[in-house]
């Protein structure tokens, strides 16, 4: 192992890095709070603003993606369509498959510079969490309960206040509604063969009355809808944790335009989706490739760029203060401090534990016992 791989192994670097993603965070945070004076006043700064804000924050992780492990991304898509993306409003269809899939959403966000606004359908417990769900808070995410009944009301509303969003944005959703495990899909598919619809190999049944309802409230706003299909080469199957110790993977996104034709057809349409995207899984795992133009996005240096900037500004008085501490011999003070250490320890270990797989949300488990949506 050479040097820098050796390096970005070790804990401590680890430690720092999630010290100055969780301060920083926590300082944006705080910034957006005194925002909200502006809401009643320029809204539209206002959103202008947190989109800046919220990129600041989002960024940090892209970056761990793009330049701490080095992972690649090719795109596979239209030429024509290409040259439309980050450029007009869009629904994002991604699949849910893989621990860091969010993570190559943000990437394909980043590569269009639409990163700091766009959207997500996010479960409502995110909402509490410091950093990322406050963050989402002041971008106006749509977050719900899971239970469309009452879901359907707040959804609604809130979709329908992005109508005059002044930023480009592209709204991310997992049609699935939760990640894919054995167990999820085999309910899964107990409830299609119930249905009388076609079963999915590679993919859970679509959620569809969440996505009819995005496509009906952005319909005027909205250019098209992008499905696309994520896998990444050699069987791999990559993980927050090893994007934190610096592995590269390779990741391949297979990204495709279309609009449903009539607002009343959007889950046959949705459904049909899901077979196509199932098909075009089965061929990239017979031939590796998808059946579109690669093309490599550039890579942005502004991920970087305000990672360092952070780095710059909080480690020096973090350094400052382990000196002090150092110097000051009490052994209460060091007992504080490696005390505060182990509890950063199992802070990251925490934050690590939220994008497993293993550990992700029983949702779709009883499936067999409740109807579909």
């Amino acid at each position: 192992m050479d040097i820098v791989g050796f390096l970005k192994s070790q804990f401590i670097c680890h430690l720092l890095i999630c010290y100055i993603f969780i301060v920083s965070g926590l300082i944006i945070n705080f910034i957006q709070l005194f925002t909200l004076i502006l809401w009643p006043i320029n809204k539209q700064l206002f959103r202008r603003i947190n989109c800046r804000l919220a990129y600041c924050i989002s960024s940090q992780m892209v970056m761990l993606l793009e330049w701490w492990s080095g992972t690649d991304c090719t795109l596979y898509t239209d030429p024509e369509s290409y040259h439309k993306y980050g450029k007009e409003n869009a629904i994002v269809i991604l699949n849910h498959n893989f621990e860091i899939d969010f993570l190559c959403g943000w990437n394909f966000c980043e590569r269009f510079g639409v990163l700091g606004s766009s959207k997500v359908l996010a479960k409502k417990e995110l909402s509490y969490m410091p950093i990322i769900g406050w963050m989402w808070y002041f971008l106006e995410i749509v977050f719900c309960k899971r239970k469309w009944e009452e879901d359907r009301k707040t959804v609604v509303q809130k979709l329908l206040n992005l109508r005059d969003y002044p930023e480009n944005f592209w709204f991310l959703i997992h049609c699935e509604g939760t990640r894919f495990t054995e167990q999820k899909h085999q309910i899964s598919m107990q409830v299609a063969e119930a249905k009388g619809l076609p079963k999915l190999k590679y993919h859970l049944l679509p959620r569809t009355k969440g996505f009819a309802v995005t496509v009906q409230c952005l319909r005027n706003v909205v250019s098209a809808v992008y499905d696309s299909t994520l896998n990444f080469r050699n069987n791999e199957n990559p993980t927050l944790l090893g994007v934190l110790n610096g592995k590269k993977y390779h990741a391949d996104l297979y990204v495709r335009q279309d609009v449903p034709n009539d607002e009343q057809e959007c889950s046959t349409w949705l459904h049909k989706l899901y077979q196509e995207k199932d098909a075009f899984q089965e061929e990239y795992y017979r031939t590796g490739t998808y059946p579109a133009v690669p093309t490599i996005p550039p890579r942005r240096p502004w991920t970087l760029l305000n990672w360092l900037f952070w780095a710059l500004l909080l480690l020096y008085p973090l350094f400052k203060l382990l000196i002090n501490m150092i110097n000051s011999g009490s052994s209460l003070t060091l007992a504080s401090f490696a005390f505060v250490i182990i509890i950063a320890s199992v802070g990251v270990r925490w934050m690590i534990g939220v994008t497993e797989i293993n550990k992700g949300s029983t949702y779709g488990n009883n499936d067999n016992k409740q109807k579909q949506q």
